[in-house]
């Protein structure tokens, strides 16, 4: 899918990430023109470890059940996913993991950067936000990147956990977000991308139309 070319907590959002608060992935990760059609005062980033009291588990809500997470529980299972960013860029040699490092950071238009490429410099989870004026939450996806022995060691992405808050929808944030992550696992080297369905498709093309 190509991208456009034109309990709730009671703690305040953060607006913006001190350097202990660093992104899952790197932000240039995701597509400027999904960026630019967001609406006016919507931004769209990477999950933060803060995002646990930016109301992310409530978004979550409207999709499944979620469970009481505790503040501990989520920061063990951010750094998880975190780390296994920073091991992909230590097994490809020097590139950047999955915590915000370096890497090629190839311009929008330019093509994948390849399975092999891919898997050196980026991890496996790539969860993303979209925050109204404040840094509130209000919607997320995640696509998971899985290694291949077939494809010459090629690799699979797999979107999954589309929500967006009830009080959003109409606004299309959730087809933006499945755009930024297609358009993301063609960058990071998949030569498939795969929509995971667990629910009808009429509630999914409801989640795009929001």
């Amino acid at each position: 899918m190509d991208p456009p070319t034109d309990a709730p907590s009671t703690e305040a959002p953060p607006t913006d990430a001190p350097s202990t608060d660093p992104p899952l992935f790197p932000p240039h990760l995701i597509s400027p023109s999904v960026l630019a059609a967001l609406p006016t005062g919507y931004t769209m980033r990477p999950l933060r470890q803060s995002d646990y009291v930016a109301g992310m588990l409530d978004v979550l809500r409207v999709l499944t059940s979620v469970g009481e997470v505790s503040r501990e529980r989520w920061e063990a299972r951010f750094e998880y996913m975190r780390r296994c960013g920073e091991v992909a860029g230590k097994l490809g040699g020097g590139g950047g993991g999955g915590g915000g490092g370096g890497g090629a950071e190839g311009k929008e238009g330019e093509g994948p950067v390849g399975a092999q490429q891919g898997e050196e410099q980026y991890g496996t989870y790539f969860v993303l936000v979209v925050c109204e004026e404040g840094g509130k939450v209000v919607g997320t996806g995640g696509v998971i990147v899985e290694r291949k022995f077939i494809h010459n060691l090629g690799m699979v992405g797999h979107i999954e956990d589309i929500a967006v808050a009830a009080d959003q929808q109409g606004k299309r944030l959730g087809l933006r977000i499945i755009q930024a992550l297609d358009w993301l696992a063609e960058r990071v080297g998949c030569y498939k991308v795969g929509l995971q369905l667990r629910h009808s498709l009429r509630f999914w093309r409801s989640l795009a139309d929001g």
